[in-house]
């Protein structure tokens, strides 16, 4: 069978990974003086598995909510004589000074920082300390890191100084002048995007003659020129969103030896990509194997006219290029950007992979090219990904989903990318691809669709994340998040005034969640507060006097968290449940389905004995007895009706305490209704045991209660013989039912059902040898 998309499991590295993390003090440490968290004296831990570990660390925090920051986590690779740090990549606003001033005794080669706007001035100098080692350098979106920290003299400790500056205004934070680069001579890669307009970048670089790669992303350069001094060495330059002049292009087709250069924007320019500029790029960067023009209008008429293209299918040859400029190209180029420009539409062109909207292709590299450190044009790619999976058809969906989730796990607090991907995860996952993914991928989108639910309360988000929840297996798909995802949905349904879609998909899936799982599943929800959230849920509906699919799930939500739960079943009497129940039926007396649900839900309150009492009143008994005349949905109401009423008559007569009505007139009608029945009807019900029904066999305390259960199992085994003779079977009740005959207080109609009518007995009999021999 062939494998299923995502079907490849993590690695050993990465599951030990991840154990250790979540178990640290299990594994790798323990807790110091002051409750400090320590590495063991036995541990060393070469480089390879410090990398991990951090990298490892940084994932879980930003993807995992139930995995918790550890306070002191960094201090554990302070000494490089028992742990080694190489390669690290820390991201977000979780990471402060001191988190870096912890590892400043290790020899880094690689630091990535992004986006890591609590970092200020102090870490500049942690920065130092890397310099005689450091490769690869990366400051990106780090706006606060060129500030020093204005005064807080009365600060007590750091974290004090820490959470004040983040209070305090930007204006107040003095710019860092004595930073430089001097010194980091063996620094080859460096990303500086974002960097302020007070940082004067000219100033900054020139003690960095060796660099071979050079991000300014967003900066602005007054002086161009200064570039020219990589030009024997500058393999890699990018200049997104930094605004183009005649000075800078021509001082950038000096850099002979580019391979990959980037000068794409997001943002309008007064500057337009000519054909000439476009020719001299290409004439004078000859060894260019990447280029990125994304975001430019052209000026004029870069494209060869449509009836003089060359024939035949798509060609990556640059003599047969649509663009004319790119017809001088000597070879294919590896990557091409020209999304958002009208470029990617043309038929022939020189490149193995391209970005733009013309097709599926070239809108998953753009994707993929821009999800890390431009989410304002993943956000525009997920969406036209979004509207050929809605209205096309997704062709490769395993790279599709995997590169949405990659999005929505970086870009976790960014607002736009969380709308687009989650409704893109929708259609992703619906029925037409669900054959072709794996449980490990389906479980990955699980995942981001609740971070996304977790971080953001905005309506389009929730409703994307909830309807994306509806396209899988529940409960058995959600199992394994059972608690987080119940937590989730209660919180949307908190509010007094939700928006009425979210607030009937949320119920429905809440109703989904708790049928058909263990009680101890339903026992942990109902403690979370699920019996009263959808009591409020029903007490809000009957003021608007409206019963509609909210009203109905959430009864049936109610009945469904109520089975064999007796915890549940007092909840719902604790908060008013009976009080709620009347009141719906005399707004709603036509409602069939209501009934139905609420009945079913007082079968359960029934069959806990503590509770019964509560039911045991002439309000409540002559509701019930008014109820086995209906004839709503079939019998259902009636059925429920009865059974409620055969649980609190098992009791006896020295139970009752009620002149009114008698227990023998309410028996006398039970019996009625029974004999009504057609006993081949076939049910809108779901039974996982037998045990409340069986216990009311083997009495004669209310041979009406037997005459109940007696009927409900004939009709079931014999209208769903092959789902519920085995389970008969199972819990022992072929064995009452025979006792009911040598009782001479059972009716002789609940005899006959098991004599006259024989069939449902072989059945049971054949499925017994069949499935448990």
């Amino acid at each position: 069978m062939a494998a299923k998309a995502g079907d490849n499991p993590d690695s050993l590295m990465a599951l030990s990974t991840a154990f250790c993390l979540r178990n640290l003090r299990r594994t790798m440490c323990y807790l110091g003086d002051g409750n400090k968290l320590c590495l063991r004296s036995d541990v060393f831990l070469p480089s390879e598995i410090c990398d991990k570990l951090v990298n490892t660390y940084m994932e879980l925090v930003h993807s995992d909510s139930n995995f918790e920051p550890q306070d002191g986590f960094f201090q554990l690779f302070s000494d490089p004589r028992s742990t080694r740090l190489t390669r690290v990549q820390l991201r977000e606003d979780l990471v402060r000074d001191r988190d870096l001033e912890a590892i400043w005794k290790q020899d880094l080669i690689e630091l990535h920082l992004t986006y890591c706007n609590s970092l200020s001035a102090r870490s500049l100098k942690t920065l130092a300390s890397f310099r005689q080692t450091l490769v690869s350098l990366s400051l990106f979106g780090c706006s606060h890191i060129f500030y020093r920290k204005g005064g807080a003299p009365l600060a007590c400790n750091e974290d004090d100084e820490e959470e004040e500056e983040q209070q305090r205004p930007a204006s107040r934070q003095a710019l860092d002048t004595d930073f430089s680069f001097q010194g980091f001579n063996r620094l080859r890669l460096l990303n500086l995007g974002g960097l302020p307009e007070e940082v004067d970048p000219e100033a900054l670089l020139k003690p960095l003659p060796a660099l071979t790669s050079l991000d300014l992303s967003g900066v602005q350069l007054p002086r161009a020129a200064f570039l020219a001094q990589w030009k024997e060495r500058l393999a890699s330059l990018v200049l997104y969103n930094v605004d183009l002049s005649e000075e800078l292009v021509n001082t950038v087709v000096e850099l002979g030896h580019l391979r990959h250069l980037d000068i794409s924007r997001e943002r309008t320019s007064k500057f337009k990509m000519t054909r000439k500029i476009l020719t001299a790029i290409v004439q004078g960067l000859v060894n260019l194997v990447s280029l990125d023009i994304s975001g430019h209008i052209m000026l004029d008429n870069c494209t060869v006219p449509h009836l003089e293209e060359a024939m035949g299918r798509p060609s990556i040859e640059p003599c047969k290029s649509s663009i004319y400029p790119f017809q001088e190209l000597k070879r294919p180029l590896q990557f091409l950007g020209l999304y958002n420009t009208t470029l990617c539409n043309v038929t022939h062109i020189p490149a193995y992979k391209v970005t733009g909207s013309k097709n599926e292709d070239q809108v998953l590299n753009a994707i993929e090219a821009y999800t890390e450190f431009r989410p304002e044009l993943a956000h525009r790619a997920i969406n036209q990904l979004f509207d050929i999976a809605r209205i096309q058809h997704c062709s490769q969906l395993l790279r599709a989903l995997q590169l949405v989730i990659a999005a929505l796990k970086c870009h976790k607090y960014e607002k736009s990318v969380q709308v687009t991907g989650s409704a893109a995860l929708f259609y992703l996952t619906n029925t037409e691809y669900r054959s072709d993914q794996s449980m490990r991928l389906r479980r990955q989108v699980i995942q981001v669709v609740l971070n996304g639910m977790e971080q953001y309360q905005e309506v389009t988000v929730q409703r994307n994340c909830c309807l994306t929840l509806c396209n899988f297996s529940i409960p058995e798909e959600l199992e394994f998040q059972y608690g987080r995802v119940n937590l989730l949905l209660l919180k949307i349904l908190e509010p007094a005034r939700q928006d009425e879609s979210i607030q009937r998909i949320a119920v429905h899936l809440c109703n989904a969640l708790v049928c058909q799982v263990d009680n101890h599943h339903k026992e942990a929800v109902g403690k979370m507060g699920f019996v009263k959230t959808m009591l409020n849920l029903i007490q809000k509906k009957l003021q608007d006097r409206m019963c509609d699919q909210v009203m109905e799930f959430s009864w049936s939500a109610l009945w469904n968290i109520t089975d064999e739960t007796p915890d549940n079943c007092q909840m719902f009497l604790n908060c008013r449940g009976m009080s709620l129940f009347l009141d719906c039926l005399k707004e709603f007396p036509d409602k069939q389905e209501l009934h139905r649900n609420m009945l079913g839900l007082l079968g359960n309150v029934a069959e806990v004995r503590a509770l019964r009492p509560q039911l045991l009143t002439p309000q409540f008994i002559s509701v019930f007895s008014d109820l086995l005349d209906s004839k709503a949905d079939g019998i259902e109401v009636s059925y429920n009706a009865c059974g409620v009423l055969s649980h609190i008559v098992f009791d006896g007569p020295e139970a009752w305490g009620m002149e009114e009505p008698l227990r023998d007139t309410v028996m006398d009608k039970m019996m009625a209704a029974i004999q009504s029945w057609d006993v081949t009807s076939r049910r809108n019900i779901n039974y996982r045991s037998f045990e409340p029904i069986l216990r009311l066999l083997p009495q004669s305390i209310a041979p009406v209660s037997q005459h109940w259960a007696t009927w409900a199992l004939f009709n079931l085994v014999s209208v769903y013989p092959s789902k519920y003779c085995p389970l008969l079977v199972k819990e022992g009740g072929i064995v009452l039912l025979e006792k009911v005959l040598e009782l001479q207080t059972s009716h002789e109609e609940t005899k006959d059902m098991k004599i006259q009518k024989c069939q449902w007995w072989r059945s049971c009999c054949f499925i017994f040898r069949t499935t448990f021999l």
